[in-house]
């Protein structure tokens, strides 16, 4: 109760602050960045790619065939529901925003040490594009959902951040417990409102192209108050019906939408881009994971890698707790290649589509749309279906997308604010989700009022510093709670066969 409240009253305060003193709040924010950026760059990177071994050690070591939940149990939802759920929560907003956008953007300003606008820079703009929304963000959520559904589900304690921590040596036990949910509270608001902000761009830009709405604050402050309505109004039917149908209808339009356009497109120049790309990414993957510019005065790793990994870490808890909560009865080795492995395959072929699509166009056709991307995001897929067949059926599918990833996104997120500030409740009460609503819809509002995209930008690395600590000790804590089941299952094991060796 009392983190419920610290969580609200800074939330409220940080509101507050943005929409009395804007200009201050953004000195401020970005005062903070600049800090997180010169000094933590280095944890960021050895963090995420330290979460991709780990979970690597855990589906492939001896600890892939511990259950989630007890040993005979079955899975409470089936593969395609569970996956599509997984999905939508975890990085549905995102891909239809970059989907176009990040890949023309580093084509235009590519890493450093690449030349702009060359078929090297065209590479570079795909692998990157894949390093950044492949494996590195799902291992981060997939480490603290397996911590969160470990506790729950086969220890029995609490759907908590806190009940995580149970295995850590005994000198820290007890210890900041309070801190540690408000840090979760927080870094699962502001995570959120940073998703909720890019799609209110997007379905702005969309509506502007398809049904000349004008593109302004006020525009997309009421697109966030009738989709936060929506997803409030969704949240109260629950997991199994609102956010489990919700998801299996947005995957299936979403397949059927990167399918569209890998016909009408350039077919076998996708087919091509998705082969070298893979290629290269699995080539380069370390490299890339640990990769700083110490020698060099340019900011692109922390505009991009380093922000998308604060993205993702400030989405670990909820995307986690969300995740664990629909998993239950799987075992570690299907929940990682599950949660790990096969969304990152299917966005590498949503970025292929997409993503190669803008670069053939750009690099082959007749209308730049690089320039357009790196000035404004939000309108970059746009720009693209202007130079395919079904423009308009095409840019109302994205805008119908984007809404419900949307919807989707919010919806699992009061769920799960509900459960973080209601001690791992999993039932938690309408109003205390309506509440949480609200709060995350405000939080995105202030952050377009105060500066747009980089002002959402600023607000997750900041704020995803002292959380990214927390997964660490979750990590270690839920390595050594494995380590005691295996060796209490090996030793059951064990006495049940020196049992039938003396009944033979």
């Amino acid at each position: 109760m009392q983190s419920r409240r610290i969580s609200f009253a800074l939330i409220v305060a940080f509101v507050a602050w943005a929409m009395l003193s804007p200009a201050t709040l953004s000195t401020a924010t970005h005062a903070a960045l600049a800090f997180c950026s010169k000094n933590f760059s280095w944890l960021y990177l050895w963090l995420v790619f330290s979460m991709v071994v780990l979970c690597l050690c855990l589906a492939f070591g001896r600890f892939g065939n511990i259950r989630l939940g007890d040993d005979d149990e079955e899975p409470a939802f089936s593969r395609g529901s569970w996956f599509a759920m997984l999905f939508a929560a975890g990085m549905g907003i995102g891909l239809v925003f970059w989907g176009v956008a990040e890949p023309l953007s580093h084509f235009l300003k590519p890493p450093p040490g690449v030349i702009a606008q060359t078929a090297d820079a065209a590479g570079a703009a795909m692998r990157y594009t894949f390093f950044h929304w492949g494996v590195h963000p799902w291992a981060m959520y997939s480490i603290v959902a397996l911590a969160i559904a470990f506790a729950q589900f086969r220890l029995g304690k609490p759907s908590t951040i806190e009940a995580t921590l149970s295995g850590l040596p005994q000198w820290l036990q007890g210890r900041w417990h309070a801190a540690i949910d408000v840090l979760a509270t927080l870094a699962t608001a502001f995570g959120v409102a940073t998703s909720l902000g890019m799609g209110a761009l997007q379905i702005n830009s969309g509506l502007a192209r398809v049904f000349d709405a004008p593109i302004s604050p006020t525009t997309q402050i009421a697109i966030i108050v009738i989709t936060t309505a929506i997803f409030i109004t969704s949240s109260m039917s629950g997991v199994e019906r609102g956010i489990k149908w919700l998801s299996n209808i947005n995957l299936v339009l979403a397949l059927l939408f990167a399918l569209t356009v890998f016909i009408i497109g350039p077919t076998v120049a996708i087919l091509d881009t998705f082969t070298n790309t893979l290629g290269g990414y699995v080539t380069e993957l370390v490299r890339m994971s640990l990769r700083l510019t110490p020698f060099r005065n340019d900011p692109w790793v922390t505009d991009w890698t380093v922000f998308y990994w604060a993205w993702w870490i400030s989405w670990s808890p909820f995307v986690g707790m969300f995740i664990a909560r629909v998993s239950r009865g799987r075992t570690i080795r299907e929940f990682v290649i599950g949660a790990m492995l096969v969304p990152s395959l299917v966005s590498f072929m949503w970025f292929s589509v997409f993503g190669g699509t803008a670069l053939n166009q750009e690099i082959f056709g007749t209308t730049p749309l690089a320039a357009k991307a790196v000035q404004d995001a939000s309108v970059a897929m746009f720009d693209l279906f202007a130079t395919l067949p079904l423009t308009t059926a095409l840019s109302v599918v994205a805008i119908v997308l984007v809404s419900i990833f949307f919807i989707t996104s919010g919806d699992s997120a009061t769920f799960v604010l509900g459960m973080l500030s209601d001690n791992g409740n999993p039932h938690p009460s309408t109003r205390l989700k309506l509440g949480w609503g609200v709060l995350v819809a405000l939080i995105a509002i202030s952050l377009l009022l105060v500066g747009g995209l980089e002002a959402i930008q600023t607000a997750t690395i900041v704020i995803a510093l002292p959380f990214a600590i927390v997964i660490a000790l979750m990590a270690y804590s839920l390595w050594r709670e494995l380590a005691q089941e295996a060796d209490r299952m090996e030793k059951a094991e064990r006495e049940l066969r020196r049992k039938i060796r003396k009944l033979i």
